[in-house]
Order: C-alpha cells, then sequence, then structure tokens
C-alpha cells in the first residue's frame, strides 16, 4: 500500500498512567494492578463459555496496550500495520477532572510527551491537545501544546460531562483554533468514557451531532470531525432494525443517519466524519459504508468528501481484525478511487493542508 500516503486521523497513544486509577470502578482495580488476573478469570469462565472466555481474552491484550509505560511503545504497535509514509492523528485525553480519582501523569506531561514522539517522528505523528473545560488551567495548556509545541488541532470528548458550547470553549478555545484554520475531532458514540455522576442522558446530550450547533452559530467555518460515524450503537440498530420513514423523530434519533442526511443536504459545509472502530464490525456494517459512498449524486458525493479513515487504535485491540486487515479489507471493499478519497485527499482537506477540492457542492453557512 506504499503507493499513497495513507492518513489515519484516530488513534490514542495515551498509557495507563493517563487514567484514573478507579476507572471505571474502584472494584476493578485488582485487575489493572495484577493483569494476569484476567487471564486466570478467562481460563475459568471457558469451561462454561468461550464466547465469554475470548472477550476477556480481548481486554487481557486492550489492557496489555494501554500498560505500556511511554506512549512511543504504543505508536511503535500501530505503524507495524501500515506503510511507512503513513500519517497519523494522536488523539490524547483529559481524565483527570471526571471523578474517578488521581492520574499518574497531567495534562501538560502528556502533551508534552506525544511533542516529543512527534518530533522523533516528524513525518508520520501529527498531534492533536486535548481538554476538559472544567479542569485547572486547561486554557493555558491548550495555548500551549498549539502555540508552543506545534499541535495541530483540537480532540473533544463531551461524554465526560460538557457540552460543546461550554463558556470556555466558545471564548477562549475555539477562536484560537479558528484564529490558524486547526480542525476539531469529537467523539460521537454512544459507547465510551462518562464522567463520575454524568447520566447516560446527559452524556448522549452533550455528544449527539446537534450539540455542535450553537458552536457553528459562531464558529461557521470550524471544520469539526464527529468520531465513529455515530458509533456501533447506531449503526447496528440501522442495518438490524432499520427506521420508520413516517416519523420524523427517528432520523434524529439515530446518530448515523443523521450524520448522513446533514452532510448529505449540503447546508453543514463544516461537518465531516470518520469511520473509527465502527469498521471493525467489517462483515456487518462495510456493505453499507461502500453502498453510502457510491454513487454520482450530490448527496452521495458530498459524503464522500467529508468522510475520513480514522481507527481508533489501540481502542481496537479489544477485537478481532487486526488494524491491517481492516485497512486491506477496506481498501478493497470501497475500491482504489473512493479509498484514495477517504485515506488520502480527505484527511489533507480537514487538516487545512491544502484547499477543499469540493467546496462548490456546498452551500455557504
Amino acid at each position: 500500500m506504499s503507493d499513497i500516503r495513507i492518513t489515519n486521523v484516530h488513534i490514542h497513544t495515551f498509557t495507563a498512567d493517563h487514567v484514573p486509577r478507579c476507572y471505571p470502578h474502584p472494584l476493578l482495580v485488582p485487575f489493572k494492578v495484577i493483569p494476569g488476573l484476567i487471564r486466570l478469570m478467562a481460563s475459568i469462565v471457558r469451561i462454561v463459555s468461550e464466547r465469554h472466555a475470548d472477550t476477556l481474552d480481548r481486554l487481557y491484550r486492550f489492557q496489555q496496550e494501554a500498560g505500556a509505560t511511554r506512549q512511543s511503545q504504543i505508536f511503535d504497535q500501530v505503524r507495524r500495520h501500515y506503510p511507512g509514509n503513513t500519517r497519523f492523528v494522536v488523539l490524547p485525553m483529559d481524565m483527570a477532572p471526571i471523578g474517578h480519582g488521581a492520574v499518574a501523569k497531567s495534562l501538560r506531561a502528556q502533551h508534552e510527551e506525544l511533542a516529543r514522539m512527534a518530533e522523533a517522528n516528524p513525518e508520520n505523528v501529527i498531534p492533536f491537545a486535548t481538554l476538559h473545560p472544567d479542569g485547572e488551567n486547561r486554557v493555558e495548556e491548550v495555548r500551549h501544546a498549539i502555540e508552543t509545541l506545534g499541535f495541530r488541532g483540537l480532540k473533544l470528548y463531551p461524554r465526560l460531562g460538557f457540552p460543546p458550547d461550554h463558556p470556555v470553549l466558545m471564548n477562549e478555545v475555539y477562536p484560537m483554533l479558528a484564529e490558524r484554520n486547526l480542525p476539531v475531532m469529537t467523539h460521537c458514540s454512544r459507547g465510551g468514557v462518562r464522567g463520575r455522576g454524568v447520566s447516560v442522558a446527559a452524556a448522549d446530550r452533550f455528544t449527539r451531532p446537534e450539540a455542535f450547533d450553537p458552536v457553528w452559530e459562531t464558529f461557521p467555518d470550524l471544520r469539526v470531525c464527529f468520531a465513529h460515524f455515530g458509533g456501533q450503537d447506531d449503526w447496528r440498530e440501522y442495518v438490524e432494525e432499520g427506521y420508520d420513514p413516517d416519523d420524523p423523530e427517528a432520523l434524529m434519533r439515530n446518530w448515523q443517519r443523521l450524520i448522513r442526511h446533514r452532510i448529505g443536504i449540503g447546508t453543514f459545509p463544516s461537518m465531516w466524519t470518520d469511520i473509527s472502530y465502527t469498521l471493525f464490525h467489517f462483515e456487518d456494517f462495510v456493505p453499507f459504508l461502500r453502498l453510502f459512498l457510491t454513487g454520482e449524486t450530490d448527496e452521495v458525493k458530498r459524503l464522500r468528501a467529508r468522510t475520513l479513515f480514522g481507527s481508533d487504535f489501540y481502542m481496537t485491540r479489544q477485537e478481532r481484525l487486526s488494524e491491517r486487515a481492516v485497512c486491506f479489507r477496506l481498501r478493497n471493499a470501497l475500491g482504489e478511487d473512493i479509498f484514495r478519497r477517504i485515506a488520502v485527499d480527505n484527511p489533507e482537506i480537514w487538516l487545512g493542508e491544502r484547499p477543499d477540492d469540493n467546496a462548490a457542492l456546498f452551500a455557504a453557512p
């Protein structure tokens, strides 16, 4: 695959030192301290259920990845699955303020370690900053990451317990991004990390695609990628249950369908999405993705122009398929032209590296 320069817009290299000690629950602390307990449990469970044992095995592989002592160790693992010229947008996490205990290393330390990794791999690593806007000194930290360390965008994770139009973001962070023409990656799936005391309903309210509408009213040109294309739950609901075409609310409830609709109608030119993690359920979902991206109607052209390739490594270590397997299968399933569009051309446009060759398809905001 070395004939093109792929950009994977969604990977993680944060380690256990950046995760609160008691996340996701204090009762699981012994399993984090002694990972071998998971393998022991898997061997016992396998007597009763191979499927549940396999789940525990995958959890162990995921935990082993997160247990790396340096971000570069995790990065070295993902690079093995791609050509040497591949670029990776690396997305950190700010979990210190979410109420699950202390983290061993600060956000400043996480950013600076990521900066050193980018300096050591200048052709491969594209670092993004992050913040929880309720944390202390977070604006100063994002400014340090962008202005001093040269980070290329911002990762947001609203499920932690904040809305995208949080005053700190609106008044201090988005203006900084807009001034420098930098993009945003935001989590957009019903699964994932929640802050302590943040209900599922509140987390969904902060995470849903419509939550960014107030942001675009003030910053219409802010390029926002809604990660995971709505997430596995909404993809599975669409595939297995469908939706009532006579119910206007059904469109709003399914995030996958809503993202496609909003991009397709052409009135949200700053809206992007990526296929990270969701497409690791390959056999179930890729035929639908291929259909969504194939054709010459304006709706299809717009979606094709706003979809990005990403994987969500190392979260994907919980799945059976490897990064290499998904990348090869995806390229084969979508065809060379569409794969090149989402993995080469679109990331360069989203990152602000070159003009948008499909801008004419979209109405002015």
